[in-house]
């Protein structure tokens, strides 16, 4: 008997459906990265040239302020904005769900030893002297609240809004094409060279740190992790550059407390992370 050959099986489709009430996380194009970061440079540029215009001197800590509360809005706009070009996003697209906490933890750990050495070691061996302008730019030290609106801007808002964006957003948008590496190499540079103005010495310690915050969210899948790593590094550099140590423990302890108790108190729709 000759045996009747069985027709060969389809392929699988190529967006397999998914279960009711699963809801597909959306791939975002790699140029989404680029176009996005070039929107918010430009769109930054055109609404800060007012202030610029009207300050009477466009170096004071009321203008730096200024200046950064419009660059992280724009951030968060350009980021929602590019998302709604594919699907309706939702905060888990970001990276805003639920992750194992000791791994995460360890994780953290790790990323945060192995940039403290780093950086270190980048220190003596060029013997910088060299020091970040933020606290100064800030005014700081100029009164309470404005030691107290550099704080906040600093510990909480900072890690948020660029976590956000550079690991949320421009991270994810180039995972989609390239490998973990090379979308972290290209993400922490970018990360590092928006901090220029802070100073040039520390754009190469903080390349290294935007890598290992795109290592970090690739380890946990969950963006809270890099957000409460950024917020520990921040409320550290405050303290030291402030002396303000009330201050900067209970905003750091704020802020990474909530990075811990959110995900599993809100948002218990969202799927976790792997």
């Amino acid at each position: 008997m000759t045996a009747t050959p069985e027709a060969p099986h389809p392929p699988p489709p190529a967006n397999p459906e998914l279960p009711d009430g699963v809801e597909r996380e959306p791939r975002w194009p790699w140029w989404f990265s680029v176009a996005g970061f070039g929107a918010a440079f430009v769109a930054t540029g055109i609404l800060v040239l007012p202030i610029l215009l009207l300050a009477d001197d466009a170096s004071s800590p009321a203008v730096t302020i200024g200046g950064a509360a419009v660059q992280y809005g724009t951030f968060i706009a350009v980021a929602i904005g590019f998302a709604y070009i594919r699907l309706r996003p939702r905060a888990w697209h970001f990276g805003f769900r639920r992750t194992r906490f000791w791994p995460a933890l360890g994780w953290s750990a790790l990323g945060f030893v192995s940039f403290f050495v780093l950086s270190a070691i980048y220190s003596v061996a060029l013997g910088m002297d060299e020091e970040q302008t933020t606290l100064d730019d800030l005014g700081a030290d100029e009164s309470t609240l404005s030691l107290v609106i550099a704080a906040a801007l600093v510990i909480v808002i900072a890690p948020v809004v660029e976590e956000f964006f550079f690991r949320g957003f421009f991270y994810r948008s180039l995972r989609g094409s390239l490998p973990a590496w090379g979308a972290a190499l290209i993400t922490g540079g970018v990360f590092g060279l928006v901090h220029l103005p802070t100073g040039a010495a520390a754009v190469p310690p903080l390349i290294v740190f935007g890598v290992i915050l795109c290592l970090l969210y690739e380890r946990t899948g969950s963006l809270y992790a890099p957000i409460a790593l950024h917020a520990f590094n921040n409320t550290l550099s405050f303290l030291i550059g402030t002396e303000a140590v009330a201050l900067s423990l209970v905003l750091g302890a704020v802020t990474i407390g909530a990075c811990v108790l959110v995900p599993r108190y809100a948002w218990r729709t969202a799927p976790a992370a792997r």
